[in-house]
């Protein structure tokens, strides 16, 4: 049976209407309703929150009264609907995709030609007069706008509904931190358009209101000008409100198990260790899959031949998270790359999560790591006496950070490392179990490096370097100290679906001090053959095939490659 992916679709009538799966989540509405009237929930970058909000609009839509049975009957809410279906006039905004270059006057107008577009929406859907709409076009700012349309409204009341509220704002707080404050600030438009909105909730014409987002910082950052918002972002029973839990993806695959005799467990666990990993709460019993990237696998998988999409992660979705990259320039980029540095070296980091963010407090590194897992660069792993713990939640993320670490490295370093030439050494290592190429490279940075002294350099670091090189390319799925038997190889590199590669390899990495070349050299390699061996006799290793393993020696500036014989070739 194959299924209709609504990848890229997020207008709800049309994914039931037209027959896609859907994957119900219209139980969380009493939810919704019994948490408050004007609430907010943040999740990462193309998660699915878009979906889920245009579920609720036509869930409330008094336009869509005589479709509930169609569009709802066969549904979670559609059993128990509550009292406040169908009943509002829907006022719905998105502040995706407003140009931030030009500076603060640029941005005025394209956040006041956006309001307005929603706003004269509203007006003609609902027939409103003309002379409505000639009104609200003769007010200048998004403020004045929005309170121009609550008048015009009088005792109607209305239900709003925001989508990606702070996208905008976080490319402004990327790029330009006063000019963020000025417009977000007190005195700001945008604060004095959510102070029209306040008032209006007071004066009981905006109803309920229910808003998307990313991170509360542009929440925290009105303060009084918006203090009514009740945010729902990391709360317990919310925490699988928007992404994917295992049993929901489960029925996704289930076609792709039917049709291609896969095993369902196989399957489970590329999906999870590529996609899944979220966690907004600590005491929440499951982590959920990040939605948009679980439907491209889906969506995009090659079912006449059975192979995994290549690549694994969306271009689209890519783009997204390089541009948020641009996030870890926010504050001290020096302590920024240490969390980054001390990411991809243990793979977690020590904070105290932040639930609102000061700048006029200042921005440390506890704020930092907070604002990284609202954009699901890192999720909550573990509670500590000092604090959380957050750890990378999956492959995709992983890779963006050993993308990001590269231009890191070159940035700080005053050198560059060519992704062409990486590309055709790591493909000599794939196809001909070449070290030689990828070696010249690695000891070309470490020099490098060393004559910069960037790195306290040790085996860590070396290793690192290695890893950033292997994850600038697709070729293989890389493990580093992957736990086998309470023994950790430093990397294993695996053949990933759908790329067929003659050599798969485990390397283990031995640093040798350069005051003790001769004696430690020796020590070394053979500490690390030793090691090897013992690899080579675990069965998840054993049973790996066409698997080339080697001992790689080095003192920071030169680097020897031993090959190890092994039985698999």
């Amino acid at each position: 049976m194959t299924l209709k992916i609504p990848y890229g679709e997020s207008n709800f009538q049309k994914v039931i209407k037209e027959g896609f799966v859907y994957i119900d989540k219209t139980q969380y509405i009493p939810m919704l309703e019994v948490a408050g009237s004007h609430l907010f929930l943040l999740r990462p970058r193309r998660f699915g929150k878009s979906l889920f909000l245009s579920m609720l609009e036509y869930y409330y839509d008094i336009a869509y009264k005589s479709e509930f049975e169609t569009l709802f009957g066969q549904l979670a809410i559609g059993q128990a609907p509550t009292p406040t279906r169908n009943s509002y006039q829907i006022v719905f905004m998105d502040f995706s995709g407003i140009d931030t270059d030009g500076g603060h006057d640029a941005i005025f107008q394209r956040f006041s030609s956006k309001l307005e577009m929603h706003l004269q929406t509203f007006l003609r859907r609902y027939a409103y007069p003309d002379s409505y709409q000639e009104a609200l076009r003769s007010k200048i700012s998004p403020a004045d706008k929005m309170q121009q349309f609550v008048e015009l409204l009088g005792e109607q009341k209305f239900l709003l509904l925001i989508d990606e509220y702070d996208h905008f704002a976080n490319s402004i707080l990327a790029d330009d931190l006063k000019l963020f404050q000025r417009i977000m600030g007190k005195g700001g438009f945008v604060r004095s358009f959510y102070e029209v909105l306040k008032t209006a909730t007071q004066r009981g014409t905006l109803d309920r209101l229910f808003v998307t987002g990313v991170t509360p910082i542009m929440l925290d950052s009105m303060t009084s000008g918006f203090n009514i918002g009740k945010n729902l972002s990391l709360h317990e029973k919310f925490n699988e409100a928007i992404g994917f839990t295992e049993s929901e993806v489960m029925s996704l695959l289930q076609p792709l198990v039917d049709d291609c005799s896969l095993d369902i467990g196989d399957l489970l666990f590329d999906t999870r260790r590529w996609y899944n990993g979220y966690r907004f709460n600590l005491k929440a019993t499951e982590t959920v899959y990040n939605a948009n990237m679980l439907l491209y696998f889906v969506d995009s998988f090659d079912r006449e031949r059975c192979e995994y999409p290549e690549p694994m992660m969306d271009e689209n979705i890519a783009s997204d998270y390089g541009k948020i990259m641009k996030m870890f320039s926010i504050g001290n980029r020096d302590t920024n790359f240490e969390v980054l540095d001390e990411l991809i070296n243990t793979g977690e980091v020590h904070a105290l999560q932040r639930r609102k963010f000061e700048f006029d407090k200042g921005f440390d590194r506890d704020d930092f790591i907070s604002l990284l897992a609202y954009m699901g660069f890192v999720t909550l792993g573990r509670k500590t006496l000092s604090g959380e713990v957050f750890v990378i939640p999956n492959y995709a993320i992983q890779e963006f950070y050993f993308h990001y670490f590269k231009v890191e490295l070159e940035r700080r370093n005053q050198f560059s490392i060519p992704n062409h030439t990486l590309r055709l050494a790591v493909e000599q290592l794939a196809l001909y179990a070449d070290f030689q190429p990828l070696l010249a490279e690695m000891v070309r940075a470490l020099q490098l490096l060393s004559n910069r002294d960037a790195m306290g350099m040790d085996e860590k670091h070396v290793k690192v370097l290695l890893l950033t090189l292997l994850y600038q390319t697709q070729i293989y799925f890389i493990q580093s100290e992957r736990e086998l038997n309470r023994k950790y190889p430093d990397i294993l590199l695996l053949e990933r679906n759908p790329i067929a590669v003659p050599y798969q390899h485990l390397i283990e990495l031995k640093y040798s001090k350069k005051s003790d070349k001769e004696a430690g050299w020796a020590a070394k390699k053979q500490e690390g053959i030793e090691q090897v061996q013992g690899y080579l006799q675990l069965p998840e290793i054993a049973k790996l095939k066409d698997l080339v393993a080697w001992v790689l020696v080095t003192d920071g500036e030169q680097i020897e490659a031993l090959r190890i014989q092994t039985t698999s070739l």
